[in-house]
């Protein structure tokens, strides 16, 4: 086979990512609503709820701080600042990835993560290479950006081509230096991301099982509009939930293009994806006054009635049908790896 299966379940045995009974076969949950489904266990402590991650037990902000916005500010420490602001109020899961900002995202986050912070958090990374050796570089940049010698979660980022599963889990492809960093004890937990289409998380859930490994994590779209759109919500979702594998909401408000629709406001959209199982809902946080609203988003957030669901659904059915809206779906616009493909290796 493509890559040592013997290697694969001795590693991940280990850290208890085999999957029990996941067929690559499996249905997709293609008409579910994952709007009934439970929400993981949550808690709450000061200003935030936490939930729990999977299966990996791990307590969560439910509030996630996105790794790309803190990159904007001009000033390096308005952007220092600003994570440092979200920790000390409860925001424990950071997002970051090997490519945002030429790495100065991961810099920013490193330099934040001092003085006792690094502590608090859980933390969390993505890479573009498809290949070991491209893979192997950027974890070990990632660390070194990040001044840590463990990365909590990371994440094959953009699995946006059909064939991107296949190239991961090739021989010489990057699930083995993904393996081998997580045996040396430079990461724990492993997840992927993609916006594109659903039926590519599809297809990696189903190349991985076909090689017996379990992500711990996927991180995908959640939104007003996605569900009436190559919904991620209602073929892939009820998925992961059924498998214990922690959910990742992001792009609930599409870079805030959702809201030039008219349809909805900020903290409905984030409501709206809190509401789903999701564990963490990543939002863009690159000023105090959007991070005061993430915070008034968790102060007033309370589980939606399918009713309340409905109508907002209603509201955005219109504008959401042809996917207008969601264009990192449509268009190359949040590609980045298409316009680097050197970043793939």
């Amino acid at each position: 086979m493509d890559i040592s299966r013997r290697d694969l379940i001795k590693v991940v045995s280990t850290s208890g990512l085999v999957a029990a009974g996941l067929a690559g076969g499996e249905a997709l949950f293609s008409k579910a609503s994952a709007q009934n489904t439970p929400t993981p266990t949550q808690t709450k402590s000061g200003e935030m709820l936490y939930r729990t991650l999977g299966r990996t037990g791990e307590k969560v902000s439910v509030i996630g701080l996105g790794g790309h916005h803190i990159g904007r500010p001009k000033d390096e420490q308005e952007g220092i600042r600003l994570v440092r602001a979200a920790i000390d109020r409860g925001i424990n899961f950071m997002d970051n990835s090997w490519d945002y900002h030429n790495g100065g995202s991961e810099i920013r986050m490193g330099k934040a993560l001092q003085d006792g912070y690094r502590q608090k958090v859980f933390l969390m990374t993505k890479i573009d290479g498809r290949t070991k050796d491209a893979a192997t570089k950027q974890i070990n940049d990632s660390l070194k950006r990040l001044q840590t010698d463990r990365i909590d979660l990371l994440q094959h980022h953009e699995i946006i081509r059909m064939e991107d599963p296949d190239r991961i889990f090739a021989s010489g492809g990057a699930m083995e230096a993904v393996l081998e960093a997580q045996k040396a004890g430079k990461i724990r937990y492993i997840g992927f991301t993609g916006h594109k289409d659903p039926l590519i998380h599809s297809r990696m859930l189903e190349v991985a099982a076909q090689n017996n490994f379990r992500f711990d994590t996927v991180q995908m779209p959640l939104n007003v509009m996605d569900a009436h759109f190559r919904s991620f919500e209602r073929q892939v979702l009820p998925r992961l939930v059924k498998d214990g594998i922690g959910v990742l909401g992001m792009k609930s408000m599409g870079d805030q293009i959702i809201l030039k629709s008219n349809t909805v406001k900020p903290i409905e959209c984030l409501h709206y994806a809190m509401n789903l199982p999701t564990s963490t809902v990543i939002t863009g946080i690159e000023s105090m006054e959007i991070l005061n609203q993430a915070f008034e988003a968790v102060r007033t957030f309370k589980p939606m009635s399918q009713e309340q669901v409905r109508e907002l659904l209603n509201r955005t059915r219109e504008v959401a049908a042809k996917g207008q809206y969601e264009l990192f779906k449509t268009s190359s616009q949040f590609d980045s790896t298409a316009k680097n493909p050197e970043w793939l290796g």
